[in-house]
């Protein structure tokens, strides 16, 4: 009887070898101070290549899936302290509860108005390329279509009983409710007992800087752990499997760049009056790691750094609207992806729709987008509200599953960078943009680092 350890090697010598001589290469051209951004993109670039091959040869890639998995834990360890530390750090950090109101009126705003936005842009743009023509009614036997749960449910879903249980449990949107109130009773109790709230803060203050220096260490890790999640992708699905959607995943993809160009691009441009390029060209990294991890608060971390350290936006915006970004900011999973889904499936089920369903897809996407959770897969459930508010049969969201993965890339790239881009505009409204700082191209530490 062989054992475990070492049957694992050898029916996955070849995929290890392959991920260590990567890492090595990786590591090298970080010894030479390659910047972090090339690094991530020879990491996805490689990636890729090597998923092709692998999945070419029938080669076993789970070395390669290990270590793309290491990396997202990590990044997940991060994402619960973060938000209960920094959601508490920013509200008390505020100079009273009318500034709260405000900032958190601006967030919100900016997010459902994006998302209706991406809604409307993904209707059009499905409708122009009819992603549903010429493919056959094949249902897989096995699809079951996700429970749509009721309002009620929804609530309770959100209220916070445990913040303890909520947090092991991975329940982020109980433990931002749960940081709001602490958040909201230190400011409230500043402002009649200023000292007796100070030890607290200083507190609040420390765990900040800790954080802030583990995040460095995982963040370093990100030009591998992308050459492995990209490279087990590419591995697992190949290029055969993806040909006979390639209309949904073409149209997927131009709606979700043209939002990104179009509405990103423009908000950067004419309401924060930004140089746009040099804003994307900043924002890369939270858009590579978004990319690859397809989890909004697996990159929460990184969008933080990347929000303050290469914006230039100030912590206090940052630390609020970045957590809550990843709770209900779903500009590809909640807009543009619903309303693509719901032409294509009309078309294969040969159902028409009218500008009313049109306009009831585009109120449903918005509302429905608020309870889509931040990672691999769960936008099904915003696209299933949607289709049921069509009456669309929910089987047709069978026919998508093959490909959703390859397009769950860009949704969740489309909603990091939507909320980085809010940060932006929310700071400039609020006078905490470094639009200096930003325009000198100060050094940026996420470029700095060489493991």
């Amino acid at each position: 009887m062989k054992n475990n350890l070492f049957t694992a090697f050898e029916t996955n010598w070849v995929s290890l070898v392959v991920s260590l001589v990567v890492i090595g290469i990786l590591y090298y051209l970080a010894r030479k101070r390659v910047s972090f951004g090339w690094r991530v993109m020879i990491g996805l670039g490689l990636g890729l290549l090597a998923g092709v091959i692998f999945n070419k040869s029938g080669l076993e890639y789970k070395a390669v899936s290990t270590i793309g998995t290491i990396y997202v834990n990590l990044i997940k360890m991060l994402v619960m302290p973060l938000v209960v530390v920094l959601v508490i750090n920013s509200i008390s950090s505020l100079s009273s509860l009318g500034q709260l109101r405000k900032i958190g009126v601006k967030t919100i705003a900016w997010f459902l108005g994006t998302t209706g936005v991406a809604a409307i842009i993904g209707l059009l743009v499905a409708l122009a390329i009819n992603p549903g023509a010429g493919i056959a009614q094949n249902v897989p036997k096995d699809f079951k279509a996700r429970d749509i749960p009721t309002i009620s449910q929804v609530i309770l879903d959100l209220t916070p009983s445990n913040p303890i249980s909520d947090m092991s449990a991975g329940k982020v949107v109980p433990v931002l409710i749960f940081a709001l109130f602490v958040g909201v009773a230190v400011l409230h109790v500043s402002t009649k007992k200023p000292d007796a709230v100070q030890p607290f803060r200083t507190l609040l203050k420390s765990l900040v800087d800790v954080l802030h220096q583990v995040v460095k260490y995982v963040i370093r890790l990100t030009p591998y752990g992308v050459y492995a999640l990209v490279g087990a992708m590419a591995a697992r699905y190949g290029l055969e499997t993806l040909s006979p959607l390639a209309k949904i995943i073409v149209a997927s993809y131009v709606a979700l760049i043209l939002h990104f160009v179009i509405v990103f691009g423009g908000l950067v441009a004419f309401v924060a009056k930004v140089n746009p390029l040099k804003f994307f060209r900043k924002a890369y990294p939270t858009i590579a790691v978004a990319f690859t991890t397809r989890s909004s608060y697996a990159t929460l971390p990184v969008n933080l750094e990347v929000i303050t350290k290469r914006l230039r936006v100030s912590p206090r915006i940052a630390s609020f609207v970045a957590p809550l970004g990843a709770t209900m900011n779903f500009n590809g999973c909640g807009g543009v992806w619903p309303a693509i889904v719901a032409i294509f499936v009309a078309k294969v089920y040969n159902l028409d729709l009218g500008l009313s369903d049109y306009l009831i897809l585009v109120f449903v996407a918005i509302i429905s987008s608020i309870g889509v959770a931040g990672v691999p897969g769960p936008a099904t459930i915003s696209t299933t509200v949607v289709l049921t508010a069509l009456g669309l049969p929910l089987e047709g969201m069978g026919l998508v599953i093959a490909v959703e993965s390859v397009i769950d890339m860009g949704r969740t790239a489309v909603n990091a960078t939507g909320t980085t881009v809010t940060s932006l505009l929310v700071a400039n409204s609020e006078g905490e943009f470094d639009r200096e700082a930003f325009n000198r191209d100060e050094e940026d530490p996420l470029e700095t680092v060489v493991a």
